[in-house]
């Protein structure tokens, strides 16, 4: 199994960050066709796109979903961009129409927040973001002008990743954020910062960002201590480590908290 079959498979079977309530969606319940090992991916490198792409191919395969777009950009009446939808799917089971939107985010607890190792992305700003103007761009006149509807499509949000806990600063875990239960499940990555890295018990091995989510099986050279840049790494046994510097989240943090 090459690298992008491995991670169109954990799209398909890993839990989401949040629990299953509206609009949070799953796709495990999915029957999915296995992608084909000459599958290619030639589109934006950056793991966003790679992760839309991939989970547009699950849906795709189900038998369940039908694309009837993806990607839809939508400009005001001066032409000023609003913003993108992800895709717009037909279920053909109940054969109501859905917006779907996808996100793929790695959060380190500190504080009581979960930031992004580029700490101005916190998982409480990204959710407000999605739920009150991404979700929401499906009930405007110019989504209705590109792709008429009697009713408006069921909203459905998929954020997958993990979160990341620092085990020798220890702190209370949130059970939720704005109301949402997460996933204890996903709460299982660690982080810590470059003065603390002799506390790491074992080697860690460099994550190229598409294997992020997945992991690596390349084990055969260990890292060494980084210098004032974040990595992402993992042990040999399934470990995720984030290691940042010092000085992170800086300027970044949530005043207050």
């Amino acid at each position: 199994m090459n690298q992008l079959q491995r991670f169109y498979q954990w799209i398909a079977t890993s839990p989401p960050l949040f629990k299953l309530r509206p609009p949070f969606a799953t796709l495990e319940d999915l029957t999915v066709t296995p992608l084909k090992n000459t599958e290619q991916y030639n589109g934006n490198p950056r793991l966003g796109f790679l992760y839309q792409h991939l989970c547009t191919a699950v849906l795709s395969s189900s038998e369940r979903y039908q694309v009837i777009a993806e990607e839809v950009q939508l400009n005001d009446i001066e032409g000023k961009t609003i913003g993108a939808i992800d895709l717009v799917l037909r279920n053909t089971e109940s054969n109501q129409i859905e917006h779907w939107e996808v996100a793929i985010k790695f959060y380190l607890l500190y504080n009581g927040i979960w930031y992004g190792p580029n700490a101005h992305d916190q998982l409480h700003a990204k959710l407000d973001r999605m739920l009150t103007h991404q979700l929401k761009m499906s009930d405007r006149p110019e989504f209705q002008k590109i792709i008429p509807l009697n009713d408006s499509p069921e909203e459905r949000l998929m954020m997958q990743g993990r979160l990341y806990i620092n085990p020798f600063t220890p702190e209370p875990t949130p059970k939720e954020c704005l109301g949402y239960e997460l996933n204890p499940s996903q709460i299982s990555g660690y982080w810590c910062y470059q003065s603390q890295w002799d506390l790491i018990s074992k080697p860690l091995y460099h994550l190229h960002k598409p294997c992020w989510a997945t992991g690596t099986d390349d084990f055969s050279q260990p890292i060494e201590k980084p210098l004032d840049r974040f990595i992402h790494a993992q042990t040999e046994d399934g470990q995720f480590w984030f290691v940042v510097p010092d000085s992170w989240p800086g300027d970044k943090a949530v005043r207050g908290t």
